[in-house]
């Protein structure tokens, strides 16, 4: 594709990294921010450095935030007895979208994955294992809402084995009204909230 402006070409080079984006939206949307106003782009750019540079992790679940402790883990309204465990910050945004849940979350930040390279280590376990075990505790259920695929199933597993020893603490998993090797971001409200309420307590 040839370009009329190196300066358009970096740009739509840029954008077309991000995922979805082709070469040809990506020339669609840097020439609708060269027709826009100034202060729209500029807004735009504004935007987009703040929520890299200034975003934090939530101190408590590691959720996305704007401060140490993030919005769900500050509502005094919703039962912190209850955490559900989730991959990935997207699961929380799904779920938060079905209205079914008023718990607290514990975000891993991935699934075990060998050959990715990624192990327990890597994720956010023990952090999750402390806060179960602190003395100030209330949590008395884990929900396990990972995405049933071979890697989520393998890291549900680790999970289920790492907290058995926490005999006060109900361990359960979503019902499978999530297709087997289906993500969660893309399940429909309605499934993923009934996949919530109707959740099966694991066996230890």
């Amino acid at each position: 594709m040839d370009f009329p402006s190196k300066l358009i070409e970096n740009a739509v080079g840029e954008l077309s990294k991000l995922p979805g984006i082709g070469k040809k939206t990506a020339l669609r949307l840097a020439l609708h921010l060269l027709k826009a106003e100034t202060d729209t782009t500029a807004t735009l750019a504004e935007a987009l450095a703040k929520m890299r540079f200034d975003i934090r992790y939530c101190d408590t679940c590691h959720n996305i935030s704007d401060t140490a402790e993030c919005s769900i883990c500050a509502n005094k309204l919703r039962d912190h007895s209850i955490i559900c465990v989730v991959s990935d910050i997207r699961d929380v945004i799904a779920i938060e979208n079905t209205g079914q849940y008023k718990g607290g979350y514990h975000v891993l930040g991935g699934v075990i994955s060998p050959i990715e390279g990624v192990g327990p280590s890597d994720l956010q376990i023990d952090s999750l294992v402390e806060r179960i075990s602190a003395p100030e505790s209330e949590i008395k259920e884990v929900i396990l809402a990972i995405s049933p695929t071979m890697e989520g199933d393998t890291t549900a597993f680790y999970l289920s084995r790492k907290l058995r020893d926490f005999a006060e603490v109900h361990i359960s998993s979503i019902a499978r009204g999530i297709p087997m090797g289906g993500e969660l971001e893309y399940a429909d409200e309605i499934t993923l909230g009934r996949s919530i309420v109707e959740r099966q307590r694991q066996a230890k």
